[in-house]
Parts: structure tokens; C-alpha cells; sequence
């Protein structure tokens, strides 16, 4: 059956337009009380809201009704593909987000220092949120690891995430986090969805058993949790797909690791939004896509602070027209999914996006936000046909059919 990316490799075409994608992680939000505005609505957006006036709005659905996505999900839609086919494990993202070469033989993991008592219960999971500087150290401890049969690699990431690569034959990808995803209860044990996950399952346990030995005297950062355990998928390429060249500034390891897993060009983009624009404007030539990742929307609502979101919601808006005095063919600013402050974590809200284009429908609306967004022009749909509708503003896509 032909899908949307069969599609899109048979129809796209080379021109000089320029796309830029802009999401910012966890956009959607909802009122503290009903009829209330949300985080997105109660922000000042003058910017935002013209883009929406020179526009047309609406509201992306990341997987499918009621189905809460993670951010690996929510991101592989936005770029066109379909998230129920490509399942990708949090490991694979954060390894290739430290730019670690994943090879065929490799399992990689998400791994985090978490706090157990002296009955071996969680008592925090994020480990106090140790800063990235003990966490290098004690990540130095665990890369002296050693396991017959396989090699092992761990690498820090940021903070109290770090990655572990097992490295060896016959090993599956397809083992249970160990992470119980609450406290005053111990870690899970590492349990196989297949029989060729059985060694990886074990080799994870021996693993554990060795970490604890090691990280006995380092309270809070004393054992870790596994997640994501995952092997790196068959993925085809984003320039074979669209035609483009592509472009990724973001800052964190795991959106990092997402445009690398579709074989963007993953660029140094600093540690600011301001050294994210900067750069951009500096690559502008050098590229025909642009995805641009910001984070704080979605942890300002991971810690249920409304107001947090709303005020990083007004930074990513002053951002807004140092984008568009590039001059984009199409500009689209979305989020990958909802994390409402009020619910504290992902939800399955649809989320606000507006696409302008000289070539766009225009529609109604006067603002970005979720409201106006409902009654805009693109209506709502699955985000993995974002990427079409981009291709076809910036006219790259050829005529389907005689």
C-alpha cells in the first residue's frame, strides 16, 4: 500500500524555498478552571498572534485520538513519520544524542541515578537531581564495568541521565524499563518481551548488581533505573524522503538524537534560544529545512507552574521575528505534543499549530491559541501529514497523477 512517504519520495522536487519548523516541546496546555484560558492563551504572543493572522491555524493530533504521546512519538509524527510504525527506544535517542555511533550490534539505554533507602526502595528518581558534574563522575565509575561476552559503555548526558551501551551478538532489543515510575518501591527487575531479549535481560541485571556495588557510598545518586532499552531501527532518511537538506538546532541530547536518527545535519546550536536564532541566520544559506527545538514549555508544565509556562511561552514568542526577518516560505510553529501545568505531564490534547505561507488559505483567526486553533483552517489531523502540507506551501511537490 502506498503511504504518505512513498508519496513524498515520488513527487518532491528541488526548489530554493525554505522551511522552518519550530516546536516548542509541549505547547498545548489547559485552563486552571473551565471556560479559563490556557498557558498559551493567557500569554502576550503579539508575535505569534500574527503570524496566526497571515496564516492558517489548527490543531495536530501526534498519534491518534486519546493517545498520549512520548516526545520520540511526538517528534517522528511532526517530521512525517508514522509513530505507530517507527517505535523508538529512549536509549537510541539520548545515544545518538551524545553523538554516539550506534552500531548493529549495540543495546542502548537511557539510565538514571535515582535514591534507594537501606531496605533498597526509591526514595527520589531523579536522585536530587544531582548536577552534571557528579553526575560525570560517578558515570566515570560505571564505564569500569565489566561483563563476559559483551562491552560496555557509559556515557553522561546531562545532570542524572546518562547512557549505557551493551555492544555484543545475538543480543535483542526489547527488554521492560526497570524504572516503577513512583517511590517506596525497589527497582524492577529487567524482564525480556521475547525470547531474543532473554540475554540483553540478563546482561542488564548483571549490570545493576555490579552498579549497586559501586555507587554504595554515593547517596543520593546510590543505583540507577534502565529505560528505553532499544536497538537502533531501520529508518529511512529525511533528504530521502522530502529532498531537503536538513537542519537541527536544538540544545537537549534527546531532540538531538531525533534529527539524527532521520539523518539530519545536527548542528552546535548552543545553549540559548538567542544562540539558536543566531545560528540560524548564520546556516540560513547553507540549508532548505530548519527544525528549531525549544524545551521549557514542556517542563515548566511537567512541574505544574502555569505561570512558568506562560512567561516561557512569551521568550519563545520575542523570538518569533528574528525567524521571520529571514523570510521563510513556511514558517510552522507547533509543539510535539500537550503538558498541561495542570496535569503535570503528557497528555493526549491535541495540539495548536499554524502554518503561514504567501500560499496559504487563510482563515479567521486572530491569535494562536487553542481556541482559535479549533476553529481554524487545517482543522484537526494526525500530525504525520504536517510534513506534506509543508512540502506543498513551499511547492515542493510535483502534480500526483496525469
Amino acid at each position: 500500500m502506498t503511504d504518505a512517504q512513498d508519496l513524498m519520495r515520488r513527487l518532491h522536487v528541488k526548489n530554493d524555498s525554505k522551511i522552518v519548523l519550530l516546536v516548542s516541546d509541549g505547547l498545548g496546555g489547559l485552563p486552571k478552571e473551565p471556560g479559563g484560558k490556557t498557558e498559551l492563551e493567557t500569554a502576550k504572543t503579539p508575535n505569534l498572534d500574527a503570524v496566526a493572522r497571515r496564516g492558517v491555524s489548527g490543531l495536530s493530533l501526534p498519534v491518534l485520538p486519546g493517545i498520549t504521546p512520548g516526545s520520540g512519538p511526538g517528534h517522528l509524527g511532526l517530521f512525517g513519520y508514522d509513530p505507530l510504525k517507527y517505535e523508538i527506544g529512549r536509549g537510541v535517542l539520548e545515544a545518538l544524542g551524545i553523538d554516539f555511533d550506534l552500531g548493529p550490534n549495540d543495546v542502548a539505554i537511557r539510565g538514571n541515578f535515582c535514591s534507594v533507602d537501606d531496605a533498597g526502595k526509591i526514595t527520589d528518581r531523579r536522585a536530587g537531581r544531582i548536577g552534571s558534574d557528579i553526575g560525570k563522575k560517578l558515570v566515570e565509575k560505571l564505564d569500569k564495568i565489566t561483563i563476559p561476552g559483551v562491552e560496555v559503555f557509559v556515557k553522561p548526558v546531562k545532570e542524572y541521565r546518562f547512557v549505557v551501551v551493551f555492544r555484543g551478538e545475538g543480543l535483542g532489543g526489547d527488554v521492560e524499563d526497570t524504572d516503577p515510575q513512583r517511590t517506596g518501591v525497589p527497582p524492577l527487575d529487567p524482564q525480556p518481551r521475547n525470547e531474543a531479549s532473554k540475554r540483553t535481560a540478563e546482561i542488564c541485571k548483571t549490570f545493576i548488581e555490579k552498579a549497586r556495588e559501586v555507587l554504595k557510598n554515593d547517596h543520593p545518586a546510590n543505583l540507577l533505573t534502565l529505560r528505553g532499552i532499544a536497538k537502533k531501527p531501520d529508518i529511512p532518511t529525511f533528504e530521502e524522503i522530502y529532498g531537503t537538506k536538513a537542519a537541527a538546532l536544538a540544545v537537549y541530547p534527546m531532540y538531538r538524537g531525533l534529527a539524527r536518527l532521520v539523518s539530519m545535519d545536527v548542528l552546535d546550536a548552543g545553549q540559548t534560544l538567542a544562540d539558536q536564532m543566531a545560528k540560524l541566520k548564520q546556516v540560513w544559506n547553507d540549508y532548505d529545512f530548519f527544525f528549531i527545538h525549544f524545551k521549557y514549555t514542556d517542563s515548566t508544565g511537567e512541574d505544574g507552574n502555569f505561570d512558568a509556562k506562560v512567561k516561557r511561552t512569551e521568550e519563545l514568542d520575542a523570538a518569533i521575528p528574528r525567524i521571520t526577518e529571514l523570510d521563510p516560505t513556511v514558517l510552522i510553529v507547533t509543539g510535539d505534543h500537550s503538558t498541561p501545568s495542570k496535569l503535570k505531564s503528557h497528555s493526549w490534547h491535541s495540539v495548536p499549530i499554524v502554518l503561514s505561507a504567501e500560499t496559504a488559505r487563510f482563515d479567521a483567526c486572530e491569535s494562536f491559541g487553542e481556541s482559535e486553533c479549533l476553529r481554524g483552517g487545517l482543522g484537526q489531523f494526525e500530525a504525520k501529514y504536517l510534513m506534506p502540507l509543508a512540502m506543498a506551501h513551499a511547492g515542493k511537490l510535483d502534480k500526483f497523477g496525469a
